[in-house]
Order: structure tokens, then sequence, then C-alpha cells
């Protein structure tokens, strides 16, 4: 998924969800059936971007471990992947994670898909439980930052995402040349995890498949529902590892968070 360009959300009260929900659990799913063919690095292995190293691991088991490291606060955690990964065992054996063979063409098809499934299989998440919807390929996210997200969006109506507000100037382009500078105020990067209800999300994908609109994340589905997910403030860090460089600025990332701390009386 590339970030979106949201606007700051003006909720109106057409376009809110019933506020008497039941207190529900939160599932973490992980779309990775993509082959991620941009950000093969040189003189590496033809492995899709996911199971690519990073500091010694594959870039998806990163991605996995900081969710682990949420504990019981997370009810379950599936990784959907396309049904003929054959390098996905590996990485998840041994772990308590579902691993759903139903991957789709596209990120939408993916997440539905997988939706879907897991919904029918025993301890699986209900239509009113929170489902948390990550990038494998944000594999820097931290544990705090889901944190932040689940603590402001379990009460609100709808559900919400992490981004990030615009900081840098925005111009559209025509033929690789300027057409226009565009007003950055009110926008923001969406980022992931985006979390929602788990029967509003697969309705709100149901229908976008129904009505051939391409959403590239599942705010964009809710959105074309009517609603207006909760903008939760995100980190920098936690960018998705597109391009060949991405992976050197990642290995810097995790690498930092590994060092321990200067003694400034050293």
């Amino acid at each position: 998924m590339e970030a979106l360009i949201l606007e700051s959300p003006q909720m109106s009260d057409h376009a809110q969800a019933p506020t008497s929900l039941p207190t529900a659990r939160f599932f973490v799913l992980i779309p990775s059936a993509g082959v991620g063919a941009r950000a093969l690095q040189p003189g590496a292995p033809a492995l899709p971007k996911q199971y690519q190293l990073l500091c010694g691991q594959p870039l998806l088991l990163h991605t996995v471990q900081a969710f682990e490291a949420l504990g019981d606060l997370i009810s379950g955690l599936a990784l959907v992947v396309a049904p003929q990964d054959d390098h996905v065992d590996a990485l998840v054996r041994g772990r308590a994670l579902q691993l759903l063979r139903c991957g789709g063409a596209s990120r939408a098809d993916s997440v539905r898909q997988g939706l879907q499934a897991w919904r029918q299989q025993a301890g699986g998440p209900g239509p009113d439980d929170w489902v948390l919807v990550h990038d494998a390929a944000r594999c820097l996210i931290e544990p705090e930052q889901v944190r932040r997200l689940i603590a402001q969006c379990r009460d609100d109506a709808v559900g919400g995402l992490l981004a990030l507000p615009l900081p840098d100037t925005l111009k559209s382009e025509r033929d690789g040349r300027v057409a226009q500078t565009l007003e950055r105020a009110g926008k923001w990067l969406a980022q992931t995890p985006q979390m929602f209800r788990l029967g509003a999300l697969e309705q709100a994908l149901r229908l976008a498949q129904a009505q051939g609109l391409a959403v590239t994340d599942e705010a964009s589905a809710m959105e074309a529902q009517g609603l207006a997910p909760l903008l939760v403030a995100g980190s920098a860090q936690n960018f998705k590892v597109t391009y060949p460089q991405d992976f050197s600025l990642a290995q810097a990332v995790l690498s930092s968070r590994q060092t321990p701390p200067q003694d400034a009386n050293a």
C-alpha cells in the first residue's frame, strides 16, 4: 500500500456509526501476499521483500515480533499469504499465529478474503471485534504506537489509523513536470495499523469491490461508506519498505534501537 493523502476529517451527523457497540477484543491481520519487486536489493536472492533479510532475519519477522510484544492485549495475530507461498512456513513455525493462505491480487482482496476466512475459524474474531490491519513491510512499527492507536480508537464509533501530518510542500505532476503546488494544510500521510470493527470493515471492502472502487487501504473503504476514521499521530520511523534504499534506512533504525544508550558520565 502506498501512503494515501487524507483530508482532515470533519465528521457530520450522518457519517457517524452507531455509538452503542459492545466491548470487544483486538486482533491483528497482516496482509503479506505481495511480491514487492520494487524493493529487491542488488545481489539479494529473488525473494519477496517480506522475506529479504534485515538485521539478520526476514523483514516480516520484525513486523510479527512487534505485535507479539503486546502480549495479552492482542487476542489473535494472523498472516494472509499467497496460496503458493513456500517461504512462510519456516518463519511461523512454533509461533502462536494464524496462517491464512488466501491472499488475493490486491491488498483489498487479501484483507477481505483474510477477514472472511479468519472469522469462520474457531477462536477467530467476531463482527464486533476490532481488527488492526498492518502492512507487512512496515517493519519498524513499535508496540507503543499500537497501544496509542488502540487507546484512542477503542471507544470511537468508527475506528481510525496511524498517520502523519504532511510535512513537505506537495506538488501535482503532469508529464514529469510540476503542474501545481497543492495546499498541504489539513493533509496527512496514512500509515498502518488501521483499526476497525471486523463486521464494518468486511462490509466496506465487499461494497467497494461490488462498486468497482480501487481502495488502497482500509480507511478509504470506510470513507467510501460515508464514515470518517480518526487520525492518530504516528511516527516518521513507521515507513513502508518499498525501494532498495529503504532497507539501508530500516537497518540503521533497527540497529540504533539495539544499541544501548551511552552513559553521559562515562
